[in-house]
């Protein structure tokens, strides 16, 4: 009998505290406020990431090399040829400048038909199906 009362006391405590964890769980209302600039800075991380995805654009890489030629060469191009996107994307152990944004095939070949003159290393970037 005494075991009996002593497994119905530990239950009986193990109920309150399950439904006091529950109470207090529904009871937390959390209120979470943003810096203005975090979310500024989160803005344009997003339009970086989606001008550096490939998907169905055709891209001319001008550059590969290190960190400090590729900086050097994508100011030299954004100063002569400042109406293309350009940037640079690190691909393990190079660094690549990757420039324009051409929806048709036609379109980046006369592109890369100018750049090329100027940039002999340059290569066609077919986008990725």
């Amino acid at each position: 009998m005494r075991s009996l009362l002593k497994n119905s006391i530990k239950y009986c405590l193990v109920l309150i505290i399950t439904f006091n964890s529950i109470n207090v769980m529904k009871a937390q209302n959390i209120v979470l406020s943003q810096d203005e600039k975090f979310e500024q800075l989160l803005n344009e991380k997003r339009k970086l990431n989606s001008s550096l995805t490939i998907n169905n654009n055709y891209k001319i890489q001008i550059f590969s090399g290190d960190s400090e030629s590729s900086k050097k060469v994508l100011v030299d191009f954004k100063m002569e040829f400042n109406n293309y996107d350009s940037t640079i994307i690190f691909n393990t152990p190079v660094y690549k400048v990757i420039v324009g944004n051409f929806k048709t095939r036609i379109e980046a070949e006369r592109n890369f038909i100018v750049l090329k003159k100027k940039y002999p290393n340059s290569i066609l970037i077919k986008p990725n199906k």
